[in-house]
């Protein structure tokens, strides 16, 4: 060998060595000749450890011995000639799984005859982490198992979503009745998004945050110098919410003024701006909501009984969280998971113990300040698990739901097992559905059908 050729051999080893991806080169019995030190990074196995040992002992997923007699060569790679971005998973020194994408060719001589074979490894393992979180970011924000944003499974929640279905397909006025917080924004946002007004504008208006001359003029609109400030003519939501929904929020705190004019909306579909007498021709369904008594607000004089019974048409209850406590677990686990991905906190679980203090308290401000108490919850935690201690303190001290006092742990275990169940039952026992329809992954499923031993 001349003195180039050993120089040219020396510069050849370093360029291997730099190289980020593993190469490997084996002889004809599948026996390593030769590897690199990307090679030892990604398998962990040591230069002499590799050397005369054949392949195998890489548990590459993709090899393919031949079975059959009559070749010369034990790998089917030999009689392909080469492999290109070959996806496979392989076995570390430590017994741990790496996934690799494999190319790799065959050797030959000058006369042809196939001496060995080079491959190059390259370690995907980050790549594969990052697509499953992204599927599992996919996932938590898909909600797949909840109806339009609205998450729950008790016959109560069910019952409105039932109702949801029935009134999208309507043109009658709806109202929602519900405390604050239950969500009652979530179902009148349903009713528009699955009925027939769809691809139509849905514009929100609070009753509650105007005053009288504003609130004409923001649902109307005004013409120019209509009054002190309008300086030029404007169109009112009724208008923009054309051949769409219009959502009138805390309709219970309309002046009375206002319920006469929004009364002629409902009977001629018309509007007339602030400060003028033209009629507006407006094809606008109203879907309205309130946490007031409305019957009783027609019995005090602040509310125009013609119009109460003009908007009461399809009238939807939203429970409160405190009626439907076996929400409670489904709630907390997408508030969980949600926020787990949004604050990218290495939180693994809720504590048993915290998920039992949320089921024992009473919600006076139902499914809001839930969700409000696992943001506080994640600011507050710095450990795995959120504890107890980490939850609001007027939750901790506040007062519990009677049914609901002295849970166990096994009443916990029991809630949990019931929702499997159901979730089984409703998935005809797919386990991948169930996970979907539970938030939780299918091993996860898997593990508590073992542990709560349920016959699929």
């Amino acid at each position: 060998m001349t003195m180039f050729e050993k120089e040219l051999n020396n510069y050849w080893k370093t360029v291997v060595d730099t190289i980020q991806d593993g190469v490997m080169i084996v002889n004809t019995e599948g026996r390593i000749i030769s590897v690199n030190r990307a090679f030892e990074t990604i398998t962990g196995y040591g230069r002499e450890e590799v050397i005369g040992q054949l392949c195998s002992i890489l548990g590459c997923s993709a090899c393919e011995e031949i079975r059959e007699g009559g070749s010369c060569h034990w790998c089917v790679m030999f009689e392909r000639g080469n492999l290109k971005k070959q996806k496979c998973t392989m076995k570390r020194k430590d017994g741990s799984p790496v996934n690799i994408v494999k190319n790799a060719s065959v050797l030959e001589d000058v006369d042809g005859n196939i001496t060995g074979a080079v491959e190059t490894l390259t370690d995907i393992t980050d790549l594969i982490d990052k697509e499953i979180q992204i599927e599992h970011y996919k996932r938590v924000f898909k909600e797949e198992d909840r109806f339009c944003g609205m998450i729950g499974s008790s016959a109560s929640i069910q019952q409105v979503f039932d109702l949801v279905s029935n009134a999208s397909m309507s043109e009658a006025p709806a109202i929602i009745y519900g405390e604050s917080g239950t969500g009652k924004e979530l179902v009148a946002k349903a009713i528009h998004e699955i009925g027939v007004r769809k691809n139509k504008p849905f514009i929100k208006v609070n009753c509650a945050a105007l005053n009288e001359s504003l609130l004409e003029s923001e649902l109307f609109g005004h013409v120019k110098g209509a009054f002190t400030g309008a300086h030029k003519t404007r169109e009112g939501r009724f208008e923009a919410a054309k051949d769409g929904d219009i959502f009138l929020d805390e309709i219970g705190d309309l002046p009375l003024s206002t319920q006469v004019k929004l009364l002629r909306v409902l009977e001629e579909k018309v509007v007339e701006r602030v400060g003028d007498n033209r009629a507006i021709h407006t094809d606008v369904r109203i879907i309205s909501a309130t946490n007031q008594d409305l019957k009783q607000l027609v019995k005090q004089g602040s509310f125009r009984e013609d119009f109460y019974y003009r908007i009461n048409v399809i009238p939807i209850y939203v429970p409160p969280l405190r009626e439907r406590i076996g929400d409670i677990p489904i709630l907390a686990n997408s508030f969980f998971e949600r926020l787990k991905v949004k604050s990218r906190k290495d939180i693994k679980e809720l504590s048993p113990e915290a998920l039992g203090l949320l089921i024992r308290y009473s919600w006076p401000g139902n499914v809001r300040e839930l969700k409000s108490a696992f943001e506080y919850a994640f600011v507050s935690c710095n450990g795995e698990a959120i504890l107890p201690q980490h939850l609001p303190t007027e939750l901790i001290k506040g007062r519990s739901v009677g049914e609901t006092e002295g849970i166990s742990s096994e009443s916990l275990e029991k809630i949990k097992k019931q929702r499997l169940m159901d979730a089984l039952h409703k998935s005809g026992g797919n386990q991948s559905a169930a996970a979907r329809m539970l938030g939780i992954s299918r091993t996860s499923v898997w593990n508590q059908v073992r542990k709560f031993h349920i016959k699929i």
